[in-house]
């Protein structure tokens, strides 16, 4: 294979299908135990390939040439076999500038915090100081300007930039600082692109802070690369373009509204028509209880089976790429909302109360009871969601709607 990525650990990368969107599609996985990378690297097999943690350090002495970047930063991302040299060069640098101007993220004149120590902060830094920062400052665990002090020693950060795991998949219900603590925030970049959304950028989000994940620089300093490796040029309307085909890709499509509104059939067909997998969460909550919706509420009340529903939607919310219809009150509670916008597009299907099934829906049954749940309900979707889909006649007109508001391919 003439290309590829070095690490240790890449059973989720993401590097194959974004070189093959470049054009490039001679390129593999390269997974290696530290004791393995020095030989892997003086056989010489190879015409290109990108590094990943943790050997972007690793590498550096095993180049025959480095460029400025790279030795400025102290980390090497890419590496070109130059008839039998290996040059040593950087494109994450110019990538995370590419990511931040595409937000829209300003450090001219600002107060910089980088969240972490590793590889990436001094990227990060390096980044931040060519964007004009007024100051960069880092916190990690071990250093003055820790986690435990920095909300005295620098709440008047106006950008901060994350670079730790924190908050990257499987673990993705984590956030190392609330951002509520830091009033003068005016940008949050957080290179962590598994989920598309970490907690800490939902809460960006939520707070109208200007805030980016870090897809659009995986593509980037791909595209970067691509110039080192074939000598090809990717324009940023290009780039713009693969990581906003890619965030599709990897998003769930997430179906909400009221039980009975025709969720589940939905999903199936859209599932069918997309060759994505599909999980109905009320279905999935009655194989791990091992008994229907309505036995669960009998024998042990709502407020048991709204936990169960809540273990069950972060699972599957972490995944990437399917579907998901949920049930008529997941998106009641807030913790159940974040972890589906985490990796989600969330699509409210509408449909007339008269026209709701609500046999076996526990909550639907009595007088007026969908009318009080849908007064409740019905705000709360309509923040929630991404898109609405008015009351359709069929499934099929419902799914074909819902691929054309979100700009899918039918």
């Amino acid at each position: 294979m003439e290309y590829g990525l070095l690490g240790r650990k890449l059973p989720h990368s993401h590097s194959p299908k974004i070189h093959a969107m470049l054009g490039n599609p001679n390129y593999a996985l390269f997974e290696k135990e530290p004791e393995e990378v020095e030989e892997f690297l003086r056989a010489r097999d190879f015409r290109g390939i990108n590094v990943t943690i943790p050997y972007k350090q690793t590498v550096m002495p095993l180049c025959d040439v480095l460029d400025g970047a790279a030795i400025e930063i102290g980390a090497v991302n890419t590496i070109t076999n130059c008839n039998g040299k290996l040059f040593g060069c950087n494109t994450d640098f110019d990538g995370f500038i590419f990511m931040c101007n595409r937000a829209g993220i300003d450090m001219a004149g600002k107060k910089v915090l980088i969240l972490g120590g590793g590889g990436t902060s001094h990227t990060a830094t390096a980044a931040a100081k060519k964007l004009g920062a007024a100051s960069v400052r880092i916190a990690d665990l071990n250093l003055e300007l820790n986690y435990t002090n920095l909300y005295e020693r620098a709440s008047d950060a106006e950008i901060i930039i994350h670079t730790t795991p924190v908050g990257m998949y499987p673990k993705i219900d984590e956030q190392l600082v609330d951002l509520t603590r830091f009033p003068n925030l005016s940008g949050v970049v957080d290179v962590v692109y598994n989920p598309l959304r970490t907690r800490l950028i939902c809460q960006a989000e939520s707070l109208g802070i200007p805030c980016t994940g870090g897809l659009t620089m995986l593509v980037a300093q791909a595209a970067f690369a691509d110039k080192y490796f074939r000598g090809a040029t990717h324009t940023g309307g290009e780039i713009v373009s693969i990581a906003d085909t890619l965030q599709k890709e990897l998003s769930n499509i997430v179906l909400i509204g009221m039980p009975g509104c025709g969720k589940t059939s939905t999903g199936k067909l859209l599932a069918k028509q997309l060759g994505k997998e599909f999980f109905d969460l009320d279905q999935v909550i009655v194989e791990r209880a091992g008994k229907s919706v309505p036995a669960i509420f009998a024998e042990h009340g709502e407020g048991y089976f709204r936990d169960l529903e809540t273990e069950v939607t972060k699972d599957i919310a972490k995944k990437g790429g399917v579907i998901i219809a949920c049930g008529g009150g997941t998106v009641l509670r807030e913790e159940n909302r974040i972890a589906l916008h985490q990796n989600g597009r969330i699509v409210y299907i509408q449909r007339a109360l008269a026209d709701l099934a609500r046999g076996g829906r526990p909550l639907s049954a009595g007088d007026n009871a969908v009318e009080k749940l849908y007064e409740v309900r019905r705000p709360i979707y309509e923040s929630f969601a991404d898109v609405t889909v008015p009351p359709c006649e069929t499934v099929g007109a419902c799914a074909a709607e819902t691929l054309r508001l979100l700009g899918e391919k039918q």
